[in-house]
Formats: C-alpha cells, sequence, structure tokens
C-alpha cells in the first residue's frame, strides 16, 4: 500500500467519510498511518494499490466482501480480561446484589462491543462467583448477549479458547484453574461460564430493539470513537433498551454528561455506573 505521506487528502478525506457512515468511527486529522498500518495486509491480498483504488472497488462493491473485511481491519480490538478491573467490582458487589434485592429474576446483560470475548466471559465469570457466594440466588438463568461489529471477532470469540499470552492479560492464576481447561496448547472456558453467554453481530449505527430490553449494558471504551451527534443517538437507544432502573456501564474516560439526561450517575466505592431513571 501507498505510504502515509502518499495517501492524498482527498482520498483521506473520501476514506474518513465512509468509515464513520459505515461503523460511526470517527478518524481524526493526520491518522494516515492508521490506514497503511491496518489495512496493507488486506490490499496486498486483494491486488489493490492504493486507497483510491480501495474506495473505488468499496463503492462498486466488488469484491462483495470488501467493505466488511475494511470495517473489521478498522475496528480497534483492544481488550482484555477483568479490563479495568473496577467496573466488574461493582458489578459484582453492588449492581448484582441490588438487582436481586429488587426482585429481579434471571437477567440479562448486554456486552455491546465484545470484540475476542474477553468481556462478556468476565461478566460471566462475575455471575458465577456471586451464584457461588449466594446459592439459591433468583439470578441462577441469566442470561449475557454479547455482540460486536467484527465477523472475525465473533468467530474468535464463540471459540471460547485462549492462548497464554491472551489469557496473561488481566486474568489471576486462581480465575484461570477456576474457569479455564486445558486443551493442548489452548485454554477453554468451562461450560458453566460459556453456555450463558450467546453472540450476534451488531452495528451500533444500526436498530438494535431487536435484541429485547435488558438490566445491564457495557458500552466500554466505545462511544470515544464516535461523533457527539452519534454518541446522543445510541445512548438514547440504550436508555430505552434498559429497564427501568438498570445499569449502564462506560469506559473510564467516557462520560454521558452533555449527551444524555436519561441516566442517574452512582458512585461506589469501586467506580461509577449509570442508572437508567425511572
Amino acid at each position: 500500500m501507498q505510504q502515509t505521506q502518499e495517501i492524498s487528502t482527498f482520498d483521506y478525506q473520501r476514506f474518513r467519510q465512509f468509515l464513520e457512515q459505515a461503523c460511526g468511527i470517527l478518524l481524526g486529522e493526520g491518522k494516515q498511518y492508521l490506514i497503511v498500518s491496518r489495512l496493507t495486509r488486506l490490499m496486498r491480498e486483494e491486488n489493490i494499490a492504493n486507497l483510491s483504488a480501495l474506495m473505488l472497488a468499496i463503492e462498486k462493491g466488488q469484491p462483495r466482501h470488501l467493505r466488511d473485511a475494511v470495517i473489521d481491519a478498522m475496528t480497534t480490538n483492544e481488550t482484555s480480561w477483568f479490563r479495568d478491573g473496577q467496573p466488574f467490582e461493582t458489578l459484582g458487589q453492588v449492581v448484582l446484589p441490588e438487582l436481586e434485592q429488587r426482585g429481579n429474576g434471571a437477567l440479562r446483560i448486554w456486552s455491546s462491543a465484545c470484540s475476542s470475548g474477553q468481556e462478556p466471559y468476565t461478566i460471566s465469570i462475575i455471575l458465577s462467583e456471586y451464584l457461588r457466594k449466594n446459592p439459591g440466588s433468583k439470578l441462577s438463568s441469566s442470561q449475557i448477549i454479547a455482540t460486536d461489529i467484527s465477523a472475525s471477532m465473533l468467530v474468535q470469540a464463540k471459540q471460547a479458547e485462549y492462548e497464554n499470552v491472551a489469557l496473561g492479560r488481566g486474568l489471576s492464576d486462581s480465575r484461570r484453574q477456576q474457569f479455564f481447561s486445558k486443551v493442548d496448547e489452548r485454554w477453554r472456558v468451562i461450560d458453566e461460564v460459556r453456555n450463558r453467554v450467546s453472540f450476534r453481530e451488531q452495528n451500533l449505527l444500526q436498530g438494535f430493539s431487536t435484541l429485547g430490553k435488558f438490566d445491564v449494558i457495557f458500552c466500554r471504551n466505545v462511544l470515544i470513537y464516535f461523533s457527539g451527534e452519534r454518541k446522543q443517538d445510541i445512548l438514547k437507544r440504550m436508555a430505552l433498551s434498559l429497564n427501568k432502573g438498570g445499569f449502564l456501564f462506560l469506559g473510564a474516560s467516557e462520560t454521558i454528561s452533555g449527551y444524555s439526561d436519561a441516566f442517574d450517575l452512582v458512585r461506589t466505592p469501586f467506580s461509577t455506573v449509570y442508572r437508567r431513571k425511572d
């Protein structure tokens, strides 16, 4: 692929517009290097010489898989187990007890940008730990819906198998022994954790009401890539997808301030979380 300095301003703006319309990612000025680093391999495989030719091929729809492959390559898939730690402490020690105390039975939890599966399986591990500490809990039949825009990430997530290096990012030895089993040189999530998670492909720019209502939504480290207008739209629709009093988890650097008035900020001993207003 052409080097960063060879990407014309016209082609760069054209690609930026395509990416935002397709998946909401707002590529800032001077990010040509990201295009080079993430698309070079794909363009070599597709025998596409430069960004201009890539955009022409996408517009013509030939080959048919190219558009999705480009979105897949440009989507950030940074993830780890128990990422940032404290939100999952909030889930296990504050949110789950509160929801059960309210009389909630089986919960529906949505991991809205699940990448290769670490977040939804982490949520499921928290649920397992809660249930082990609270035998007879009404939350035993809870379900986790995990979605992502990347088809290739969902394939990995469904396999529920990880290498040692991947498990080393955020997972303690104790939890590895409790919730994973060794399969050859990889580690597989145990059935107890895996079976309550189901995966679906979902673009957050598109309607997601068909996913149903939820008691908890995780939308962490996602909104930072969207424009203000798209943030407002997604938060509005997520509020509608939450049951009254349901909880929304955002990333540590994210806020609803200026984008939504549908939530109350809840400060816990571990982190902050948003509760949908009644």
